[in-house]
């Protein structure tokens, strides 16, 4: 094959990437993308976790997050907790949390702490790639 086929060929493919990823770009831009916030007391399955946030309490020192979990044996009833608050996502902090481990068939109660925030708060968990949200 003569260099010439093969600069063609080269521009040609060049062309056809270019075109893919700007018809993907147009797809990613006209996706409708909808986050659904739950109210309190719904629950919600991620992987194999049934989770609630059941009360959102805001102190002067911490941000008291009441949840109950259920479905998985000995996972960190902590983790996967985040606060949306003042535009920042917060870690819990451990010290204020009272949350232990799970299990797969006794439904655990317990409280995630965050450190203080002021006004309207989101509560998300995570888990397995998967997020579900909760507000007051």
């Amino acid at each position: 094959m003569s260099t010439r086929k093969l600069i063609l060929t080269a521009l040609v493919c060049g062309l056809a990437v270019m075109l893919a990823g700007g018809i993907k770009l147009f797809q990613m831009a006209t996706e409708d993308v909808e986050a659904v916030v739950f109210s309190l007391g719904t629950s919600q399955t991620l992987a194999d976790m049934t989770v609630s946030v059941t009360k959102v309490e805001q102190e002067a020192d911490a941000t008291l997050v009441t949840v109950t979990m259920v479905g998985v044996e000995g996972a960190n009833a902590a983790e996967g907790w985040r606060l949306l608050a003042n535009g920042t996502v917060i870690s819990p902090l451990l010290t204020k949390s009272t949350c232990r481990t799970t299990t797969n068939d006794v439904v655990e109660t317990c409280v995630v702490g965050f450190p203080e925030s002021t006004g309207s708060v989101t509560v998300a968990y995570l888990r397995a790639g998967e997020q579900s949200q909760w507000a007051p």
